[in-house]
């Protein structure tokens, strides 16, 4: 399984990310945060130099190799996520293992589910109705009594929750969001990480890559939680994808305990770890794409070469496009009005028969689909089939529709060409793989593509 390439379509970032998401406010703080481990000083000759050499470089001189750190000691109170999962007027929740209990908001016990019964939870009339099984009776409880909170009977059991078609830890908190219900996992942050890992990165890759993921993926997670809201983050690429126990493998929670506990932080407080699938050959500044230049989140050499969509072509016919651009009936030409330093589109301009229309770069992928805003277009006869002749590298930042000639059957298709997956900004997932086959560590991969940020452990205030 590939990561998560559509992600990082990414956040609306530094807006509320994706896993990597931000909005551009002050960035969180991490409670008491213990002195640094592993200084990530700014190393300009890392960024320089081929990939080949980075086997050969040592950690900064005086600072200790995280791979000798002993392990940390698990915090007495543990951190705890609140994930949500689903959002909907019914939901149906199995108990596996061991015995699981429907608490009300007072944590009074309503009933107790043996292993492998199931409870239908359903939003009617104000009141959240609770069936076990099928069986004609029935709880109706008031909105006063949510949320309804569903966690093991005994703790330190083997107790799983079953939310559709996957099984999560932890427990199961619903609550009324209008007519609806939403399905929030309360779950250990540690115990969360693995499927993460397991989520965004392919489990047979090198554990050093699974390593920076899984860092990444805990100072993100860390950095979103929010104890006035509903939850903190979702289960999907809107935050970063948790897909529950079967993304668990023996090497995303080696990858996590070897890294247990471990962050990255700037100034004192937790970074905002966003990261991608692809970037196409250059990371991208933060403040060329959202609204906040952060210090650590800079262009930086990507080494995602082997990736699958490192360059990828779409094509689009005159009826996609009619569809697509309806305010302009279509597109004729569209105009690249700025583009950032690696190339990536700023904003643009359709120009259709029906008028123009200016969208942000953002707003131009969304629309067509495509994988990254490193993208151009150029019109070509349907017969030249879905190959684009210049790719990227074709002068100007305007491309203008062939006219169709007397008697060709088919009009021209639109071809965008592009490079990479997501937003690019962070730690490109094709590039950490890339390293990580040669040679370099997990702090390495982290110290490449978060400039000047710090290695420190996180521990629960």
């Amino acid at each position: 399984m590939l990561p998560r390439h559509h992600r990082r379509a990414c956040p609306p970032v530094l807006a509320r990310p994706g896993g990597a998401g931000h909005n551009g406010a002050s960035l969180p703080r991490a409670p008491r945060p213990p002195p640094p481990l592993a200084p990530f000083a700014l190393l300009l000759p890392l960024a320089l130099l081929p990939l080949a050499a980075l086997p050969l470089l040592a950690p900064p001189s005086g600072t200790l190799p995280l791979q000798a750190l002993a392990p940390a000691r698990a915090e007495a109170a543990e951190a705890e996520l609140r994930v949500l999962l689903r959002r909907g007027g019914a939901l149906e929740v199995a108990a596996l293992g061991a015995p699981l209990r429907l608490l009300d908001g007072g944590g009074r016990t309503l009933l107790t589910l043996a292993a492998g019964q199931r409870l239908a939870f359903s939003s009617e009339a104000g009141a959240v109705v609770v069936q076990r099984d099928g069986a004609g009776a029935e709880l109706r409880l008031a909105p006063a009594t949510a949320p309804l909170r569903l966690e093991p009977l005994d703790p330190a059991g083997p107790a799983l929750l079953a939310l559709g078609e996957r099984r999560y830890r932890g427990s199961l908190v619903l609550r009324r969001d209008g007519d609806q219900l939403l399905a929030v996992n309360h779950i250990a942050l540690e115990a969360y990480l693995p499927s993460v890992v397991g989520s965004e990165m392919p489990a047979s890759w090198p554990l050093e890559a699974l390593s920076a993921q899984a860092v990444a993926a805990r100072t993100y997670a860390l950095s979103q939680r929010r104890p006035g809201a509903a939850f903190d983050v979702k289960a999907t690429v809107a935050s970063q994808v948790y897909r529950g126990v079967e993304a668990e493998t023996a090497s995303t929670r080696e990858a996590v305990a070897r890294t247990r506990s471990q962050v990255l932080l700037h100034g004192g407080g937790l970074i905002q770890a966003v990261f991608h699938s692809s970037s196409g050959g250059s990371t991208e500044n933060s403040g060329d794409i959202w609204s906040s230049q952060l210090p650590y989140l800079v262009s930086v050499p990507d080494y995602d070469h082997a990736s699958p969509v490192s360059a990828w072509q779409l094509s689009f016919s005159p009826d996609q496009l009619r569809r697509l651009f309806q305010e302009t009936d279509g597109a004729e030409r569209i105009e690249v009005l700025a583009a950032s330093a690696t190339g990536r589109i700023r904003r643009a301009r359709v120009i259709g028969p029906g008028g123009s229309l200016e969208l942000s770069g953002a707003e131009l992928r969304q629309r067509l689909g495509l994988r990254s805003t490193l993208v151009r277009f150029a019109f070509q006869p349907a017969e030249a089939g879905d190959a684009a002749a210049d790719g990227l590298d074709g002068a100007g930042g305007s491309v203008t529709r062939a006219a169709v000639a007397a008697g060709r059957a088919q009009p021209p298709l639109l071809v965008a060409s592009g490079r990479g997956f997501g937003h690019g900004v962070g730690m490109s997932q094709w590039g950490a793989y890339a390293m990580a086959l040669r040679g370099s560590g997990y702090a390495e991969i982290l110290r490449h593509y978060y400039r000047g940020a710090e290695l420190g452990r996180w521990s629960q205030p």
